[in-house]
């Protein structure tokens, strides 16, 4: 469903947009200036990893209007796939690229997620940071029951752009099944963004994010949490990538 010029990269079961974080932000804003609505995924290992159990997840990510690689060893695949994708576009890094555009262009944005601690700090954050940004948000915690009336709190912001960071897949589940009725253009879900940007989490050195080792980092901050979801989503991927390189009609499944 991409409405960009650029391709879209086949690599096992994911469909890449071959975008720059800037030709991203560019796409998106366009399609809000032209008043199309689609939701845009970033997608990492652990997430291309989940799409192959979780098809509902799958199905969202494929009819995404813009899908783009959000890990540095996805990146890596193509350039081993001679599928080459030109950088890795990271949610956390998109947000305030989105939010400066979005200001010089009076668009609206509302952010959803997080503890209220959380989504207030970065909420004012941007606010600060682009005077001219016309911002609402809302937290993320919030029962089954109450889901419909938070999507009503999102819509009568009007927004031209949402931010979703409530994990995956709920913040997938949350866009899907509300999508009716949360009125706005282009929504984005960012995963556990709003924790970096608010300074809950941190995040690692620009060394160890271009070298794909992101993730170690997060281990050592997580490790009781992390340590057997990245061993096994690690070892699958592996697998998977050797198995596509050597076979080649497996290098889109």
């Amino acid at each position: 469903m991409s409405d960009t010029a650029a391709p879209r990269v086949h690599l096992l079961n994911g469909h890449f947009d071959a975008l720059t974080e800037q030709e991203a932000v560019a796409a998106i804003v366009d399609r809000c200036r032209r008043g199309e609505r689609g939701w845009v995924t970033t997608v990492n290992v652990a997430i291309l990893m989940m799409m192959r159990q979780d098809t509902r997840l799958q199905s969202f990510v494929d009819r995404s209007t813009l899908n783009v690689v959000d890990g540095q060893p996805i990146v890596w695949l193509g350039r081993w796939l001679r599928r080459p994708l030109p950088e890795r576009v990271a949610g956390v890094d998109m947000i305030g690229r989105l939010c400066a555009v979005a200001a010089a262009e009076g668009l609206r944005v509302f952010i959803l997620g997080g503890t209220p601690e959380v989504v207030d700090t970065v909420g004012e954050r941007m606010r600060a940071e682009h005077p001219d940004l016309q911002i609402d948000w809302a937290d993320g915690y919030f029962s089954a029951d109450e889901t419909p009336a938070r999507a009503a709190v999102v819509a009568a912001a009007r927004p031209d752009i949402l931010l979703v960071g409530m994990g995956v897949p709920r913040q997938e589940q949350f866009i899907e099944d509300q999508w009716d009725l949360l009125g706005c253009t282009v929504a984005i879900g960012v995963g556990g963004s709003f924790d970096v940007l608010s300074g809950l989490r941190r995040r690692a050195p620009e060394w160890m994010q271009d070298r794909g080792l992101e993730w170690v980092y997060r281990l050592r901050q997580e490790p009781r949490r992390l340590f057997t979801r990245y061993l096994t989503t690690g070892a699958r991927f592996l697998a998977l990538s050797l198995r596509a390189r050597l076979i080649p009609r497996y290098r889109e499944r």
